[in-house]
Formats: C-alpha cells, structure tokens, sequence
C-alpha cells in the first residue's frame, strides 16, 4: 500500500475514533447523568456516569490544577504529537498490528485531552463491567483506544520480538 494511502487511513481512522468517543461521552453527559445506573446482563455491564479529574481510576485527581494541567494535559499532548510523528514517519516500515496500536493509543489520549481541556478536567466515564463486586473502574470509549492500542503492542512485540525474531506462534 502506498504510503499516501497509509498516512490518509491513519487519519480517517483517528478522526473516527476520536469522533466515537467524542459523541459516545455528549450522549453519557446528556443521558446519564444525575441518573442511577443502567444495568445489563445481569448487572455484568452497568451504565453509569461518573466525572474523572485525575489519570486512570482517578490517579492524580488530588493534584492542584497547575500540576494537573502539566502533568495530565500538557505531558501527554506531548507524548502523543510525538507518537504521531513516530508514526507517520515509520508507517511506511511498521506493520499492521503496531500501526493500528498506535492508531488506536493517539485516538484515545487525545479524546481524554480534549475534555480535560475543554471541561476543566473533569472526564466523562461511564462504561463498567463485573461480577458482583468483582468489577472494573468506570471507563469511557478513549480509555478501550488506549488499552486496546497497548495490548496490540504487546501482541507484535511477543509476536515478533525486539529483534524481529518470532517469541510466540
């Protein structure tokens, strides 16, 4: 595939999930909250809204706001333009899985900056599955971007390893 073809795939795919999390969180804000939880398959998916200030289950939601800005906004902006560049400057050599990891990472940290930017901080959350009281975080579309994008990193690397050697079949 041509490389123009890859650069402009990797955008669209971006934009579009960038674009998912954007109206999936409108819809939570405008749906869920002040609301009690929905709750699904026997109470293994809940809906429910919840307001993050901080990183990942709330890590960080104690800073002051100069230091969340830096630390939770600013730094990861950075981080992110910087995997974006990696990125299509190496689309060309990198193969599928890490592309679309990489993809799927910047299209989730950014949807996250964005609130944190435009909504003074507070990310919407309201994705949450379990068992009982064996249950995860609340989370949103952006944060299965970025699991997923890490998990398909760690995939190619044991796929193929530092050294292009394959570790698993």
């Amino acid at each position: 595939m041509n490389l123009r073809l890859r650069i402009a795939l990797f955008c669209f795919a971006a934009f579009t999930f960038i674009g998912c999390d954007r109206i999936t969180k409108d819809l939570a804000r405008e749906h869920l909250a002040n609301r009690e939880a929905i709750s699904y398959f026997h109470d293994v998916f809940r809906l429910q809204y919840a307001e993050n200030t901080g990183a990942a289950l709330n890590l960080g939601d104690d800073l002051s706001r100069p230091a969340s800005f830096w630390l939770l906004s600013m730094l990861p902006l950075v981080l992110l333009l910087l995997l974006f560049g990696y990125t299509l400057t190496n689309l060309k050599t990198l193969d599928s899985t890490r592309s679309f990891s990489f993809i799927l990472i910047f299209s989730g940290g950014i949807g996250n900056i964005i609130d944190r930017l435009l909504y003074d901080r507070h990310v919407p959350d309201f994705l949450n599955l379990g068992i009982n009281n064996f249950r995860t975080g609340i989370f949103n579309v952006a944060d299965i971007c970025v699991t997923l994008g890490v998990i398909g990193i760690l995939y190619a690397t044991l796929r193929k390893g530092p050294a292009g050697k394959s570790i698993i079949s």
